[in-house]
């Protein structure tokens, strides 16, 4: 099961974080900066893959991805596989930057609910609905989202 989604730049400001576990805001914040201490004391070269029991107990593991100035990173149990982890990571920037065309810190600040919708479109509840990039199409999300929206304002 996946614990966390968290991205954040590399100044250690999250962007996104969703958690799948209930956690007060006080301790979802001590573990994105316990994350981000762990991942900017790394050298570039070193394995993308960590065991972080010590932040989010025992059989965690940690898996990220640098891109630009952002962090994409996971957290999940030991029933994931890691190198599907890191697949997924891929996937899920590969359809932001189709959504956004070529996605940036600015894109995630600014079109917060839609990247809520792009991920809950690839996890939900902890569990990958979807890894493969055919499955679902920037258009089709942002239109489950307008969807709700253009109701309410009508």
């Amino acid at each position: 099961m996946i614990k966390a989604v968290m991205m954040m730049n590399t100044q250690g400001k999250p962007r996104l974080a969703k958690f799948y576990d209930f956690m007060t805001v006080e301790k979802q914040q001590e573990l994105i900066r316990g994350v981000f201490s762990v991942l900017c004391s790394r050298p570039e070269n070193v394995s993308s893959f960590l065991e972080i029991d010590s932040l989010f107990g025992p059989d965690s593991r940690l898996v990220y991805k640098h891109y630009a100035t952002l962090y994409f990173v996971l957290v999940f149990d030991g029933s994931e596989n890691e190198l599907a982890m890191l697949d997924l990571i891929q996937v899920l920037v590969e359809t932001l930057d189709k959504c956004f065309s070529n996605v940036c810190e600015l894109d995630i600040v600014f079109n917060y609910s839609k990247m809520h919708a792009v991920l809950d479109e690839i996890v939900f509840g902890g569990q990958i609905r979807s890894c493969l990039k055919r499955d679902f199409t920037c258009p089709e999300v942002c239109f489950r989202v307008a969807r709700p929206i253009a109701s309410k304002l009508a």
